[in-house]
């Protein structure tokens, strides 16, 4: 592995090799950010909590989360050229506390092992959905029973195996170069089936219901505080800030890269994938006049009963279920080589044999969670607890402990002018606590992103 001098001078880039562009990097990192929470939360979340008036404090945490937040993983996995293991330490090896940054790396290492686990089941259901609109099953069907059987203890093997069979392949390609191609394609073809999807859906008769309920602003929502913390924590989270996963793309970063102008694009890409899943879902549920609702019944029951009533349904089915695969999955391989890399760099050993026993133990664990109650439970586990103390660690640890001037540098590197100093003090005394305070709220509210 590949590491940074203590005076910022380069010896090499890492051994994985590194994104060819920031066009791949780009896609990359929105191939990871953009996934179920943009699908079957935001929509829900967007017309529950005020409508337009809900964008307002989400478009504020997007912009300071993702320039402040999303800037710091992907600098400091630059910096140490190394993911999230190598990360820490390199943090805490500024202070000659080297090992204690070790050991803290692996809670948010966990934290992206342990959503892989879950995220693995929850992919198996979409391929499984997928294979039954592909026959026409999922026409003909009840779709509260069909997800009830494939959600059951040990009731969807099959297609959870091939979901981690399909990831550790994508990765063994190679680890820049297959996830740069795989979201070349996959993230492209992403977009392009949910415009389709939302074009459809705006001439559906009755779908002005559903923009009604998506855009039309209830102000007065502005003034409950719970808007606010919702929309915080569905920018945090939709962002993908693990103190991790985003962190082992950083450091297959090419140092011509700008890192702001790439966490405003990932941002960007984001917040209109999450748009477009409310444009094409939303609509159509009120079109026939379906209560709405979020989670995986909106996804595995609500919307099949609305394909089931649209001219060309098994179509429409079978192209917003590819598309939610194509999401899943680019999310996957992040989840997977944000552990693998570490487990490579660590332990000394070939890259795909991390990969193979990152996919072998989520497949261990996973198949003994099928059941729907059990993968939530660890999922509000994961989510709740270890992936955002993880995120605070990682803030904490990158702006308080390794400290401005460092990580300014190297934010500043592929960039025409410096990074003012006033970004690290943004970082610093507004980023990290209202990091702390998503972690406080998320277990209070028993989650919030």
């Amino acid at each position: 592995m590949t590491k940074m001098k203590a005076d910022g001078v380069e010896k090499q880039f890492h051994q994985n090799g590194q994104f060819k562009n920031s066009l791949g990097f780009v896609l990359a990192c929105v191939g990871s950010a953009v996934g179920m929470g943009n699908i079957w939360l935001f929509p829900y979340r967007l017309g529950q909590y005020g409508g337009a008036a809900f964008l307002i404090p989400y478009f504020i945490f997007i912009v300071l989360f993702g320039m402040v937040g999303l800037s710091a993983e992907f600098a400091i996995g630059r910096r140490a050229q190394t993911g999230t293991l190598g990360s820490y330490e390199y943090c805490w090896e500024s202070r000659k506390k080297g090992k204690i940054g070790y050991l803290l790396g692996w809670i948010p290492l966990f934290g992206s092992l342990g959503i892989a686990i879950g995220y693995s089941v929850i992919l198996g259901w979409v391929l499984r959905t997928l294979a039954s609109s592909l026959t026409g099953q999922l026409m003909v069907e009840d779709s509260g029973t069909l997800f009830a059987e494939m959600s059951s203890s040990f009731g969807n093997i099959p297609c959870h195996a091939l979901i981690i069979l399909i990831a550790c392949i994508l990765l063994m390609v190679g680890a820049t170069k297959g996830i740069e191609q795989v979201n070349k394609f996959m993230m492209p073809a992403f977009f392009l089936l949910f415009i389709v999807l939302a074009v459809r859906v705006f001439f559906l008769e009755g779908a002005f219901a559903g923009y009604e309920f998506l855009f039309i602003p209830k102000w007065e929502y502005l003034l409950k505080i719970d808007t606010w913390i919702m929309a915080m924590g569905q920018a945090f989270f939709s962002l993908s800030i693990t103190g991790s996963g985003m962190i082992v793309y950083g450091s297959y970063l090419g140092k011509n890269e700008d890192i702001l102008k790439s966490c405003r694009n990932t941002a960007l890409f984001d917040t209109l994938a999450a748009m477009l899943a409310a444009l094409a879902i939303m609509p159509a549920v009120f079109a026939f006049g379906i209560e709405p609702a979020s989670g995986p019944p909106l996804m595995f029951i609500t919307l099949p009963q609305v394909f089931k009533q649209m001219p060309f349904g098994q179509l429409f089915a079978s192209f917003f279920f590819i598309s939610v695969a194509f999401a899943g999955v680019t999310s996957l391989i992040n989840m997977f080589e944000a552990v693998s890399e570490s487990w490579q760099t660590r332990f000394k050993m070939p890259h795909n044999a991390a990969v193979i026993i990152c996919g072998v133990i989520s497949m261990a664990v996973g198949i003994f969670i099928e059941d729907g109650s059990r993968v939530g439970s660890w999922m509000d586990f994961i989510t709740i607890l270890v992936v955002p103390f993880g995120a605070l660690l990682g803030a904490f640890s990158v702006y308080h402990i390794l400290g401005w001037k460092e990580i300014g540098e190297e934010l500043s590197i592929g960039r025409e002018k410096k990074v003012p100093d006033w970004f690290g003090k943004i970082g610093k005394y507004v980023y990290v606590p209202i990091a702390a305070i998503v972690f406080v709220l998320g277990v209070i509210y028993g989650g919030i992103g």
